[in-house]
């Protein structure tokens, strides 16, 4: 970018590789010299490269052999992606910054400032004649992958509206009012939009009441075709502004106040995080999470001392709450994951799914 003016995307994949293996040759040999001339008392004899036939070899042979044991294995679910890298990056690599107020942020790709800490409410229209029932949310694009309307199922404001139906403010897709105990009534109006393709809370709702997962982002962060014709195309927070002046002209728009809230940051690019659905392979951690904690914790199997003590607790907080690891990345440069689809000419579905590594 800074010499050319272009992005690895301009490149393309097989040119990108070539680039930094020319970059490897020319300055992998400057730093074994620098090595050596800082006197390190190595075997040069084994000197090897990550990247390497052998090293690469080694890695898929360790990829293959893991899958056969059950340990790694592809999922869909809702990943923290990176719309600047265009990657999935995992929980620890997610920074976190807590807004109190209504705060102006410089946000990667946009040249104007963003504000967050802000609570839009909009109306969804009610089948039968009932009114309208008003919902908040700090990312008002995002009612555009909306699928239901929620509630408590306790709330006496919305017993009424049970079994009934909302309408999409832009497109008409009915959308079931769904009761749900989980719903804080407290919050905002009480009545939750659920985007189960965009939040980590709306993507469990939406398993839970098998919902239909719609995904409205391309992997750069724009408007795909799902959001609709009049917003395709948009870059995020400018579908915001989009999505809000539509919502005024339509007299669906019902005001805003600050709202406290945590911004999810990528540690790498500080690009804002957004929350998609994707297929991606995952590490199965249940059962060594276990042996961590015993070697820890169990007083009669004790194989490991953590200094200072107090910091065990950090130990057992961590592996208490571990979650499967996503080692999914889609970055061009760095060792592949050995699957593939298959491709048969004479068969009428003309794709075939492969359950693994081959």
């Amino acid at each position: 970018m800074r010499e050319r003016k272009l992005t690895h995307h301009d490149v393309g994949r097989e040119n990108f590789v070539s680039e930094v293996w020319k970059w490897k040759d020319e300055y992998g040999g400057t730093i074994l010299k620098q090595l050596r001339r800082l006197g390190a008392s190595l075997d040069w004899s084994r000197e090897c490269f990550t990247m390497d036939d052998k090293r690469s070899n080694a890695v898929t042979e360790a990829f293959v052999r893991i899958y056969k044991e059950g340990l790694i294995y592809r999922d869909l679910r809702l990943i923290n992606w990176d719309c600047v890298l265009r990657t999935t990056i995992f929980d620890i690599e997610v920074d976190y910054i807590d807004i109190k107020e209504k705060t102006p942020l410089k946000v990667l790709g946009y040249k104007n400032m963003l504000e967050f800490g802000v609570l839009t409410s909009f109306a969804y229209p009610l089948e039968e004649n009932l009114g309208e029932i008003i919902v908040a949310t700090t990312r008002v694009e995002t009612l555009l992958g909306d699928t239901v309307v929620a509630v408590h199922p306790d709330d006496p404001r919305y017993k009424r509206l049970h079994g009934k139906f909302a309408s999409h403010p832009f497109n008409g897709r009915r959308h079931p009012i769904a009761c749900d105990s989980i719903l804080d009534p407290n919050f905002g109006t009480g009545a939750v939009k659920i985007t189960p393709a965009h939040d980590p809370n709306d993507f469990e709702v939406g398993k839970c009441h098998k919902l239909e997962f719609i995904n409205i982002f391309t992997d750069d962060g724009k408007i795909n075709s799902n959001g609709g014709s009049d917003f395709v195309g948009m870059p995020c927070f400018e579908a915001r502004v989009a999505v809000t002046k539509a919502l005024k002209s339509n007299g669906l728009y019902k005001g805003e106040e600050k709202n406290e809230m945590r911004l999810g940051l990528c540690s790498r690019s500080n690009d804002v995080v957004e929350p998609m659905i994707k297929p991606q392979w995952y590490v199965n951690c249940h059962g060594i999470d276990k042996e961590a904690l015993d070697a820890v914790m169990d007083d009669t199997n004790k194989k490991i001392e953590i200094t200072p003590k107090q910091y065990a607790a950090e130990w057992k907080r961590w592996l208490e709450n571990i979650r499967d690891w996503c080692i999914s990345r889609q970055l061009w440069w760095g060792h592949r994951v050995p699957a593939w689809y298959v491709t048969l000419e004479d068969d009428e579905l003309t794709v075939l799914k492969n359950k693994g590594p081959t």
